[in-house]
């Protein structure tokens, strides 16, 4: 379930966010607990696919509009989590 991650493409808006796309944050290392992706003005549905891959590698994705995330991912830092942001500007 956890692949390894290839290159990474753009991502322009949420449409564009893929298995690909997200395989970048499986690499980071320390690794993360969370993942906050902010999807442009409004919260956006992504294929669960996707978010149960996530999960399974033991990440929990956070999908909210960016401006929300940004402000979540501020919070979460603060906490000393483990988190990495993704963000589509709005």
């Amino acid at each position: 379930p956890c692949s390894v991650p290839s290159v990474s493409p753009q991502v322009g808006s949420y449409k564009d966010v893929s298995h690909e796309s997200l395989s970048l944050f499986r690499l980071l290392e320390p690794r993360i607990e969370i993942l906050v992706l902010g999807t442009g003005d409004r919260v956006e549905r992504l294929h669960p696919a996707m978010l149960k891959q996530m999960r399974e590698c033991g990440i929990a994705v956070e999908v909210q509009d960016t401006p929300n995330a940004c402000a979540t991912f501020n919070f979460l830092t603060s906490e000393k989590r483990m988190v990495a942001a993704g963000l589509i500007p709005p």
